[in-house]
């Protein structure tokens, strides 16, 4: 046992390759935002608001290496880590200056932009902050800051800027402000202050961790700043793991709609042509399109009946029986059934194919980001 302990500590080690000194000046070089940096990060804001106005994922990972938005985030990490009130004020300052630069740059995109959005899926991504964002957050931060303290530095951060993705709540928030969507405003605000706090706090638990050198300062601040990450703590993943119970709910009442449809896509000589499942915060709720023979009365309390099983209630099932008819002819039943099904096909195929182009861009882009990024670590190790 002993000898399987030994060797499990040695696995973990870190102290060989640690370097607090070197760690903290860069962090602290890292906070402010003003020359290269603000032009960085306007080019950076306009490239992931252009991927998330025509919804590639590529551009957006493109625009999440390139900006420089986790300076202050770690930099605060490392202030509270530390008990220096200077770098938590500079962080907190620059912090502003970051965010106020991202959002106007945002805003005026989309305002001058004359794409319009047809299908908002990674913007309304960006508006609806789970405990799951939480976790990754605090992961990405803890990553990011043992990766700014190694002596040998690999493409560590690159990957973290890529996971708890800052950049596209920002440009979210633009786009709420550009449009007047107040949903869209302060879900993704809240997003974005998630991602930015649990890097903060992952940060500060690694600096203490690893023992970095505190700042000289007295009781009073000491307890003053455990207060505030504590009351912080409870404000921001209170709400976050609210909002992942809804998700799950709506997850699950998706899945039962699916698989209740799909089980019951013939009832005698009608059958159900299309359906759509409604998740509308508290309310959930599936439309069914029924075409063939019109369903009596007795047999839609049947189908609600079999929907128990589901965990579907009654309520929440919506008939839409507009195109059924009476005395329907059985082999046009069945002739319509097949048309709509060959229908289904051929746009799921449309649907892999297109997804199947999605999927070779973001190979590409990804391949070319690690290209990237290999290249900056070998710069940095040359200039080191």
């Amino acid at each position: 046992m002993n000898i399987i302990t030994r060797y499990l500590r040695s696995i973990v080690y870190l102290e060989g390759d640690i370097d607090r000194a070197k760690a903290a000046a860069t962090i602290k070089k890292n906070i402010a935002f003003r020359g290269p940096n603000v032009i960085i990060l306007a080019c950076a804001i306009i490239i992931a608001s252009v991927g998330l106005n025509v919804n590639s994922i590529p551009v957006i990972i493109g625009a999440m290496l390139i900006s420089p938005v986790m300076g202050p985030t770690i930099g605060f990490g490392l202030g509270l880590g530390t008990n220096d009130t200077e770098l938590l004020k500079n962080s907190a300052k620059n912090f502003f200056v970051m965010v106020t630069i991202s959002i106007i740059v945002a805003c005026l995109f989309f305002l001058i932009s004359p794409l319009r959005l047809s299908n908002p899926t990674e913007l309304l991504a960006r508006t609806r902050p789970t405990i799951y964002d939480v976790l990754i957050a605090l992961f990405g931060g803890t990553a990011g800051m043992l990766e700014h303290a190694r002596k040998e530095r690999g493409n560590v951060l690159s990957g973290v800027a890529i996971a708890t993705a800052l950049m596209p709540p920002l440009c979210t928030v633009g786009y709420g402000i550009a449009t007047l969507k107040v949903n869209y405003i302060f879900g993704a605000f809240y997003l974005f202050l998630i991602n930015s706090f649990f890097i903060a706090i992952a940060s500060f638990a690694v600096a203490k961790f690893l023992g970095f050198e505190r700042a000289a300062t007295d009781e009073y601040h000491h307890r003053r700043n455990s207060r505030i990450v504590a009351i912080l703590l409870f404000v921001m993943t209170v709400p976050s793991i609210i909002s992942a119970v809804g998700t799950i709910r709506d997850n699950n009442f998706a899945i039962n709609a699916e698989r209740f449809v799909e089980n019951n896509k013939t009832i005698g000589s009608s059958y159900i042509f299309d359906h759509r499942v409604n998740l509308n915060g508290r309310t959930q709720t599936l439309d069914i399109y029924l075409a063939g023979e019109a369903l009596d009365d007795t047999a839609k309390q049947i189908l609600l009946k079999n929907a128990y099983s589901y965990d579907l209630h009654s309520d929440q099932i919506i008939f839409h029986d507009e195109a059924a008819v009476h005395n329907v002819d059985k082999n046009e039943v069945i002739r319509d059934l097949s048309d709509h099904y060959l229908q289904k096909i051929q746009e799921l195929n449309r649907k892999i194919i297109d997804l199947e182009v999605e999927l070779a861009k973001y190979k590409e882009a990804a391949k070319a980001a690690a290209e990237a990024a290999a290249e900056q670590a070998d710069s940095q190790t040359d200039l080191e």
